[in-house]
């Protein structure tokens, strides 16, 4: 665990010795205070002098205070030590999960994941924090007491000696099984978060379905599994310690029968037998916190395996590098977008082709409308010009120049996207809004919710721009959501300009306005429109109509009706639609 866990503990390698520092010197004042208990023994309580008594006093009370110094400094050093590793991990966790290629989150859900950023940190933070320095405090107590043992009495060390590797066995078999058992119950309390948070994400449809019953009694049957294999590794725990507590007691008490004997017959004083059942008692005490706290360190150990399987995901696509430049590489105001003969499949789905054979051509500060049925390939399309995949055949070009062999942040700087579903964060409107250029003035924001058309429902909500969304802008209506993603979109000021159904969550009349922004932003920027309603389609330079990924006609409106029967069906429909 500590070998994945050492390159977030290297940068803190002083506060590490300081701590071991701390640890060796508050193990080495314990320890003296046995040879403080056998003075006390021999020249206090069974001597006839009161200064030796006060003197043995004395020495145990200035142990005392050394040692509550030592304990503060461990304690300090090692807990903020915990709580900074914890928190570079949890950082270097989330850093890698938002460069990482969507398809790892097609196939890895995002409660699971969440819960390894949340649970798993909190767990080591407690065992960096403390388990382990109790581990490394107790091993220390072991060695020492063990050493001063040897000094104080052979004989019965030899006997400690032979009884050590009986306490020691149960805790290193109990521990292979408690190991195990800790990870998988890690991986069932992932289970209970990541169920959880699809329902609440989802609350309305659930309680439209009037299913609230049934979702209780199957997150009911998640959590009992969780607890069931927290029960086990519980009860797996709980028996070493009872075993290991049984085998240090016995010996314990064996001990104290020789060693009494061995008083009695005047082969040791009263002072050193009080001195051996000191160390012999830490030493038992040093064994059984080792015992507990080695189900802590293997729960550790499957979180630090979780974790570090995250970081080790590789993303199939290279993230932005830190010093790309944002400008493409001809330094135009817009981009002539090349689709040549693109092929291409999900992985989820690599039999089934979403693309074959595919070309287009957007000129520079045209635009495209794609129009098809669904699962025609429109929306792949966009996914491999912003890379979030890559084309398993052919290729894209934007000005000649391969977006493969482009930086993703240079890339997709100079696209903008206005999705159908929109996403909005759990913040206010300003957020939300500048998003797509976070250092814009007050003044810019203002302008592209304007220009989208936005501008007069933020005003009537309760805080205007200050204004909390909720989680995914639930305090907002479809077509609101909608025409902040516009204005985000406005205020990055792109070279390319992506509307996937950018106006279907709109009424007609917000619909028209809307419109009438969209075609002022797409004034001198390449454009691809993905639509269904003739009100986008009819404005766009060139039409292309995709089916089963493949383009079947190109052309404009008007030649799309002559020459290509599925346009003109869609293009019927579309006209019965506004008839009706």
């Amino acid at each position: 665990m500590m070998i994945a866990l050492w390159q977030f503990v290297r940068p803190y390698r002083k506060v590490l010795f300081g701590a071991a520092v701390a640890l060796v010197f508050t193990a080495a004042i314990t320890l003296s205070i046995g040879q403080g208990v056998r003075l006390l023994v021999d020249n206090g309580l069974t001597g006839d002098s009161s200064e030796a008594l006060a003197h043995a006093v004395q020495v145990l009370l200035v142990l005392a205070c050394l040692m509550a110094i030592g304990t503060y400094a461990r304690h300090y050093l090692v807990s903020w030590l915990g709580e900074r590793v914890v928190a570079d991990l949890r950082k270097a966790v989330f850093d890698h999960i938002v460069t990482l290629h969507p398809s790892y989150f097609e196939t890895n859900r995002s409660g699971e994941i969440m819960s390894r950023l949340t649970t798993d940190t909190t767990l080591l933070q407690h065992i960096i924090g403390t388990s382990f320095s109790m581990a490394l405090r107790s091993t220390l107590m072991f060695v020492g007491a063990l050493a001063l043992l040897l000094f104080t009495n052979l004989k019965l060390s030899l006997m400690v000696l032979v009884g050590v590797p009986l306490v020691l066995l149960p805790i290193v078999l109990y521990g292979r099984r408690v190991r195990k058992l800790s990870k998988a119950s890690q991986d069932s309390i992932a289970d209970v978060g990541s169920y959880a948070g699809e329902i609440i994400q989802h609350i309305k449809t659930v309680q439209s379905y009037t299913r609230e019953q049934d979702e209780q009694k199957a997150f009911a049957r998640e959590v009992e599994a969780a607890f069931d294999v927290a029960r086990r590794r519980v009860r797996q725990r709980s028996l070493l310690i009872a075993v290991v507590i049984l085998l240090m007691f016995g010996a314990v008490s064996t001990l104290l029968w020789i060693g009494g004997n061995d008083m009695i017959a005047g082969r040791m004083s009263s002072g050193d037998l009080a001195a051996f059942v000191f160390y012999a008692m830490m030493m038992g005490s040093a064994v059984a916190t080792i015992s507990e706290v080695y189900g802590e360190l293997q729960r550790a150990t499957g979180a630090t395996e979780r974790l570090m399987d995250l970081l080790s995901v590789e993303s199939e696509i290279p993230a932005s590098s830190a010093d790309s430049s944002p400008e493409l590489s001809t330094g135009c105001d817009t981009a002539e977008v090349v689709f040549d003969t693109v092929e291409f499949s999900y992985p989820s789905r690599p039999d089934q082709p979403a693309i074959s054979g595919l070309s287009l051509h957007v000129a520079a500060g045209k635009s495209l409308a794609l129009v098809g049925p669904s699962g025609a390939g429109k929306s792949t399309l966009l996914e491999l010009l912003l890379r979030f995949y890559d084309p398993l055949g052919g290729r894209i070009t934007l000005d000649g120049v391969d977006i493969r062999d482009m930086d993703t942040g240079t890339l997709r700087r100079q696209i903008a996207v206005v999705p159908q579903q929109p996403a909005l964060f759990t913040a206010d409107v300003w957020y939300n809004i500048r998003y797509g250029k976070p250092d814009a003035s007050d003044e810019e924001v203002i302008a592209a919710a304007r220009a989208a058309h936005a501008h007069e429902f933020i005003e009537q909500l309760p805080d205007g721009y200050n204004s909390h969304l909720g989680e995914q802008g639930t305090r907002l209506s479809g077509g609101q959501k909608q025409r902040l993603a516009i204005a985000r979109a406005i205020l990055k000021d792109p070279k390319i300009l992506l509307l996937d159904e950018a106006t279907s969550a709109l009424d007609a009349e917000s619909e028209y306005h809307v419109q009438q922004a969209l075609e002022a932003l797409m004034q001198g920027r390449t454009t691809i429109i993905i639509a269904h309603r003739l009100a986008t389609i009819l404005h766009a330079d060139r039409i292309a109509v995709l089916d089963h990924g493949c383009v079947v006609a190109e052309g404009s409106h008007t030649e799309l009706v002559q020459s290509s029967p599925l346009y003109k069906r869609l293009a019927e429909l579309q006209f019965q639609e506004y008839q009706h």
